[in-house]
């Protein structure tokens, strides 16, 4: 008999009158129901120069994953209806990834910039809905306001400061999943082994081989470094290994640089950065993360070139960001690569980054990647147009839980 998420199994009777009753045997299963949260903050700057760009046009944030779906904000500055006559201006979420009927909370609020913290919500966190969360039927469902704010009172509020707007969008991603019972817990600590071999190192004891790496002595243990990377296996224990294994000198590398190696070697960790150059400057992480990332790629340490190139991809700046280009390309990193590019052919990005020392590298060592700049510039420009389009024909519109328009909202 089943009821209420539990399951009771019948059993016979017992022939005899004296044999002990059986109890009936119970399971239980529970089914979750919960929201995968994230957030993006867009910033809207030049909002005057926004003005005019027509009716059913908007500026587009960055796309930004939340549940496993990505997400992006729309605002209208003319706003999105041709019956409101460019009166108010209209602010969506989009679903700008593949998906049907992905079911999901939303929040849009405007921040008010006076600090005195009025800001204007529209939420589904935090109350009833009648119908459930909303449903986005297809990629490029939309949730939103047509009128969102009237534009002159928007142009005279708080909100709008130094001629730029801040919108926060909040997403929440509907999942289901059933969980049975655990019948025991024990605690199993992290993995040390790391640790057990990071103090090795600091310990000194059993050192077998030194490195010599810019005047600098490093002693360490063949094994280890053997059995972390096989450039080192062939050079301490391959038929071609280095004859003088008491000082091997290391060329075209930085004593840091050998430093974070070996505690990455044996540590399985990265170092502080800056704590371990001692390097007093704002790009210190970065700096060494490129350096570091050429000496993983070096000794084929595949996991540590993947950190490094994490790291960059989050530390990509106006400074850096050409020599970073350049690294991704001799050392094919094709992700770093791909964010390199999409950052330098930002217009507000071009001019600048072309001013810096880095890009005169970048054309030296790396002149096929100029190349590439321009055709994804171009490529950025066509999708543009393609978007344009696309809204202007209507393809992107809001739609509810039955297939009809986005009821206006005041």
């Amino acid at each position: 008999m089943v009821g209420m998420g539990r399951v009771y199994t019948e059993t016979a009777k017992p022939s005899s009158s004296t044999a002990m009753p059986v109890s009936p045997s119970v399971t239980t299963s529970t089914s979750l129901t919960e929201t995968v949260n994230g957030s993006h903050d867009f910033k809207i700057t030049g909002y005057s120069l926004s003005k005019g760009i027509g009716i059913g046009k908007y500026i587009a944030s960055d796309t930004f994953m939340v549940g496993g779906y990505a997400w992006a904000i729309y605002f209208y500055p003319d706003g999105k209806s041709v019956e409101d006559n460019a009166t108010y201006v209209s602010l969506f979420i989009a679903l700008a990834s593949e998906g049907t009927d992905v079911r999901a909370l939303f929040e849009l609020t405007l921040l008010d910039q006076s600090g005195q913290e009025r800001h204007k919500v529209h939420s589904h966190f935090g109350r009833e809905l009648e119908s459930g969360p909303y449903t986005l039927k297809y990629q490029g469902s939309m949730w939103g306001y047509k009128r969102f704010f009237k534009r002159n009172a928007l142009e005279s509020s708080a909100y709008l400061k130094d001629d730029c707007l801040k919108v926060q969008c909040c997403v929440g991603v509907v999942r289901s999943h059933t969980e049975g019972p655990k019948i025991y817990s024990i605690p199993v600590p992290p993995s040390d082994i790391g640790q057990h071999f990071g103090l090795l190192l600091e310990s000194g004891k059993g050192t077998d081989v030194n490195f010599e790496v810019n005047g600098e002595i490093f002693s360490v243990h063949k094994l280890v470094l053997a059995a972390r990377s096989p450039v080192f296996r062939a050079q301490l224990y391959g038929p071609m290994k280095d004859q003088n294994t008491q000082c091997i000198k290391i060329e075209d590398m930085e004593a840091p640089v050998f430093k974070a190696l070996l505690h990455f070697i044996y540590w399985d960790a990265l170092p502080d950065m800056v704590e371990l150059t001692g390097w007093n400057s704002t790009w210190a992480s970065t700096l060494m993360s490129q350096h570091l990332l050429a000496a993983a790629d070096r000794y084929g340490l595949d996991r540590l070139r993947l950190l490094c190139e994490d790291i960059l991809c989050e530390d990509v700046a106006i400074n850096t960001v050409a020599t970073t280009l350049a690294l991704a390309e001799q050392h094919h990193c094709f992700q770093l690569k791909s964010v390199c590019l999409k950052f330098v052919a930002l217009p507000e990005n071009l001019r600048a980054v072309m001013q810096t020392d880095g890009f005169e590298y970048l054309k030296e060592s790396c002149p096929p990647v100029l190349t590439e700049l321009l055709e994804y510039v171009a490529r950025i420009n066509e999708h543009s147009v393609a978007l344009c389009k696309q809204v202007n024909e209507g393809i992107l519109d809001g739609t509810d839980n039955n297939g009809r328009r986005v009821k206006q909202r005041a």
